[in-house]
C-alpha cells in the first residue's frame, strides 16, 4: 500500500478556486483522487477544473458551484458529486467567510450571524449529508479547515475565531459518534497562510512583522503546505488518526 495514494478516493472539496482549497484539489488529484471542485462561482470552478485535469493529465476533476449559505446549493452539490462519480469518500469542508475586522465591541448582528452560519452550519449541514452513506460503507473521511484562531485569542478577529474554534469541536465530536462506522474526522487548523482570503493581515506590513517574528520559523505559510496535511489525513497514511486537530503555523502557537 502507496501510504499517500487516494486512488480511486472521491473527493468535495468547497470554497476549492483559490488558495488552501484549491492546494488541496490540486494535491488530492496529484495523488490519485477524483475531486470536485466547489465555489460561489461556476466560471472560476470550471476554469480551476480544467486546469487541474491539465495538470494531472486526466480527467480528475470537475466543477459544481455552490454557495455555502444555501442548504439547498450543499444538497445540489452533494447529489451530483454522487451522480457523476458514484460516492463521496473525503469531504473538505475548507470555505469560510469573515466580513468583519475589529473589536467584537462593534460587530453588527448580521455580521456575526453570518460568520457563525458559513463557518459552523454549513459544515453541519455537509457533513450531515455524507455522513449516512460513509456510515454505509463503514468508509469516509472528513477534514475541516479552521484555524490557529480558533485556539489562540485576537483582538480583531474574535467572532471568526468563535466559529473556528466551533469547527474543531464539530471535529471532534463527528470522530466520537461514527468513529465505530470507520468514518474519520480532524480539524486543520492553519496559521497566517498567503491567501487572498488573508491579504487584510498579510499585506499589512506592520502585522506581518509581528506576527512572523513571533513565528519561529519567521515566515508565514502557503496553500501548499496546508495542503500536504490534508493528503495526509485523507490517505492511508493518516488511517489512525482522528478527532485531532493539526496545527500548521510554523510554530506560532508553541511560541505564544
Amino acid at each position: 500500500m502507496e501510504l499517500f495514494d487516494l486512488s480511486d478516493k472521491v473527493a468535495v472539496i468547497t470554497g476549492s478556486t483559490k488558495g488552501i482549497g484549491r492546494a488541496i484539489a490540486e494535491q488530492m488529484a496529484l495523488h490519485g483522487a477524483r475531486v470536485v471542485v466547489s465555489s460561489r462561482k461556476a466560471e472560476a470552478c470550471a476554469a480551476v477544473s480544467a486546469e487541474i485535469n491539465q495538470r494531472v493529465g486526466a480527467e480528475r476533476a470537475i466543477a459544481i458551484p455552490a454557495n455555502i449559505s444555501r442548504k439547498e446549493d450543499l444538497e445540489h452539490l452533494v447529489v451530483r458529486s454522487r451522480e457523476a462519480f458514484g460516492r463521496i469518500d473525503i469531504l473538505v469542508c475548507n470555505a469560510a467567510s469573515n466580513p468583519y475586522y475589529g473589536s467584537m465591541l462593534g460587530i453588527g448582528d448580521e455580521q456575526f450571524d453570518k460568520i457563525l452560519d458559513n463557518n459552523i452550519k454549513s459544515n453541519h449541514w455537509l457533513c450531515s449529508m455524507v455522513i449516512p452513506e460513509m456510515r454505509e460503507r463503514r468508509d469516509g473521511v472528513i477534514i475541516i479547515v479552521s484555524s490557529i484562531g480558533g485556539i489562540l485569542g485576537h483582538t480583531t478577529l474574535g467572532a471568526y475565531g468563535l466559529s473556528k474554534a466551533a469547527d474543531l469541536a464539530l471535529a471532534r465530536n463527528i470522530a466520537a459518534e461514527f468513529g465505530p462506522d470507520n468514518i474519520r474526522a480532524n480539524a486543520i487548523a492553519p496559521g497566517l497562510i498567503k491567501t487572498d482570503f488573508a491579504r487584510a493581515l498579510w499585506d499589512n506590513p506592520e502585522y506581518l512583522e509581528k506576527a512572523t517574528e513571533r513565528s519561529p520559523l519567521r515566515r508565514i505559510g502557503t496553500p501548499e503546505e496546508i495542503a500536504g496535511a490534508a493528503v495526509f489525513l485523507a490517505s492511508p497514511a493518516g488511517a489512525f488518526m482522528t478527532g485531532q486537530t493539526l496545527v500548521i503555523d510554523g510554530g506560532r502557537v508553541t511560541a505564544n
